[in-house]
């Protein structure tokens, strides 16, 4: 038996050696900045049509279904309002509306900037935030979710 030691335990085989990664196509710099430019344009797009139809008004944008049921408001709620007033350079009001959405746009801003420059450079972009990384950002926005529902927390309101 070869799933047998010598003592009667079981043993596992070991694993098929993995193969290497194969390289990177290099390609031209353009075919390389082609999907971080479509990515870029469409975030661009986005937030155009934001900037210019107001979510302030009522009747442009539907409700937050979470807040519609329940009258609690969920992490994303402001963050239309966010997006308009980032826009338009209102970054005070963009903080107050949703400050975490204010991070994501800027985090967003740097992640596409590295992005950008490891295509350049022909190196392939890998985003391993890690789990401890994830259940922080998790945890993070389940706290700023119960914060800004409980009686105290009415600053961080949209």
């Amino acid at each position: 038996m070869r799933d047998v030691n010598a003592d009667g335990h079981r043993v596992t085989p070991p694993a098929p050696p993995v193969p290497p990664m194969p390289p990177t196509p290099q390609g031209t710099v353009l075919g390389r900045l082609a999907v971080p430019a479509g990515i870029l344009a469409a975030v661009v797009a986005a937030f155009a049509y934001v900037g210019s139809v107001d979510p302030n008004e009522p009747g442009h944008y539907p409700v937050c279904p979470l807040l519609r049921l329940t009258g609690l408001y969920c992490p994303g709620c402001g963050g239309l309002r966010s997006a308009h007033a980032f826009v338009h350079g209102d970054l005070v009001t963009a903080l107050h509306d949703n400050a975490p959405a204010v991070a994501a746009y800027l985090g967003f801003a740097v992640l596409w900037t590295v992005w950008v420059v490891r295509a350049v450079r022909g190196r392939p972009v890998r985003l391993e935030p890690g789990a401890v990384r994830l259940w922080a950002l998790g945890a993070f926005l389940l706290v700023f979710t119960v914060v800004r529902n409980l009686p105290f927390g009415d600053r961080l309101h949209p």
